[in-house]
């Protein structure tokens, strides 16, 4: 069989697995493991010989798993996300966010800032959008609810401070684009911090508009100015410590990501049980979690790998690209062509099955224009973000109405999250004419 053809035939059986909602990761890895047993058993004039085909399969498979498992690299995830989970057991983010709350309340639309400020700070110790989310949408919306908010304003705000996670450092994406393109981890999340800050900067000035515009949407509320004040200080120096083991451990060259990772970790349980906040229960609870939710992003990654391996091995990737070198067209017509891409498949798929899916087709491409990789992550993260809320799938939109009372409905998330889905369009549209928001700082640090 053709290579290209069996490559062709397996992308396709990908897509219509995902269309039928099987699990990503079983979805790519038995397509993909069924790609390679065609691939040795069926060579092109030959006859089929599954037996034949088998061994080099599975030592294939074999090899390719064994060498993901013990890239040093995905140790820091399991630590992030323990971090994330120690710091929601142990309310540092819930503390964050009660000061925030306090501190903005002045503003048209105090507890809507607040709660993506509160994203924000969160997505810079968890890494995930999912989870920040999750945990700010149990928190926020129903306060803001309560305080007579809009169900657009409360929702959309959350949903949309959710994919902050994505940008903002440490981002679970963005170590995984790192492994499958070999770029530097650091990098990365330095790349990160000026656009996810674009991005909160942005949200702030679309909620303080809607305010404006709509000041029903948003009552204002009155407190306790000496004692809140008092409050809200106390409450954000863990958040703080942690942002900064993080982000600035990196940027001084004082710890590696990993060790960042394991430093912050330790630091979040000293915190938690210096407060008297955290007990064992919440860490055996926290570890649990840990485990499933790394289990979870190691499947689909270790059948991310197997789908590169064969599509590797059949070099339709090559040929992709002499025939668009044939084609000649100029950079910014192939940009376009890969942002429209991205933004479509995002509204149907989750972001890890964008990443894994996409990366060995679109990587290459760029490598071949001479690209900066690194500037091409922060984009394709930016994409990926705003496809966690864009309609149809948009998955902050499904977690935010997974943990908001009742009376918000789908519809009404989908409409709030539309005024910051404009602003995002506009933040990508500035880091794509101006690579020096994603590349100064990562320069400046690493020369």
């Amino acid at each position: 069989m053709e290579p290209t053809l069996l490559a062709g035939c397996v992308v396709a059986a990908v897509l219509i697995l995902l269309a039928l909602r099987v699990p990503i990761a079983y979805a790519i890895g038995a397509c993909a493991a069924a790609g390679l047993l065609l691939f040795f058993s069926w060579r092109p004039g030959g006859d089929l010989n599954l037996l034949g085909g088998m061994r080099p399969a599975l030592r294939l498979i074999g090899s390719n798993t064994f060498a993901f498992v013990h890239n040093y690299p995905l140790s820091m995830i399991p630590l992030f996300i323990g971090l994330g989970h120690v710091a929601y057991h142990a309310e540092i983010t819930t503390d964050l966010y009660r000061s925030l709350r306090i501190l903005l309340r002045k503003l048209p639309g105090g507890l809507a800032m607040a709660s993506v400020s509160g994203c924000a700070g969160f997505s810079a110790i968890t890494g995930s959008s999912v989870a920040c989310a999750a945990a700010m949408g149990r928190i926020a919306v129903p306060e803001m609810l309560q305080y007579g908010y809009h169900p657009r304003l409360a929702a959309g705000s959350v949903a949309a401070g959710g994919t902050l996670g994505s940008l903002i450092p440490p981002s679970l994406l963005f170590v995984i684009y790192a492994i499958f393109t070999e770029q530097s981890v650091n990098g990365l999340f330095l790349a990160g911090v000026i656009p996810g800050l674009l991005s909160l900067v942005g949200f702030l000035l679309t909620i303080l508009i809607w305010c404006m515009l709509k000041p029903q949407h948003a009552p204002r509320q009155q407190f306790d100015e000496v004692v809140d004040r008092a409050a809200a200080i106390r409450g954000l120096w863990p958040a703080c410590v942690l942002f900064l083991l993080v982000v600035g451990g990196i940027y001084w060259g004082i710890f590696t990501p990993t060790e960042a990772a394991a430093v912050s970790l330790v630091v979040a349980i000293l915190i938690g049980l210096a407060r008297k906040k955290l007990n064992w229960s919440a860490l055996i609870d926290s570890g649990a979690e840990t485990v499933r939710q790394t289990a979870m992003i190691f499947m689909v990654a270790l059948a991310a790998k197997l789908f590169t391996a064969f599509i590797s091995l059949t070099r339709i990737t090559p040929l992709a690209l002499d025939w668009l070198e044939s084609l000649d067209p100029p950079f910014y017509l192939v940009m376009i062509a890969i942002v429209v891409f991205y933004l479509v498949i995002g509204m149907f798929l989750d972001s890890i099955g964008i990443l894994v899916l996409t990366l060995p087709f679109t990587v290459p491409i760029m490598s071949n224009y001479g690209v900066d990789l690194i500037w091409f992550g922060v984009i394709v993260i930016k994409l990926l973000e705003i496809g966690l809320i864009t309609p149809p799938i948009g998955l902050n939109i499904f977690v935010i109405k997974s943990v908001t009372p009742r009376s918000v409905t789908l519809s009404e998330v989908f409409k709030g999250a539309a005024a910051f889905l404009t602003l995002d369009l506009l933040v990508l549209i500035l880091l794509l004419l101006v690579p020096a928001l994603s590349l100064w700082l990562p320069q400046s640090a690493f020369g």
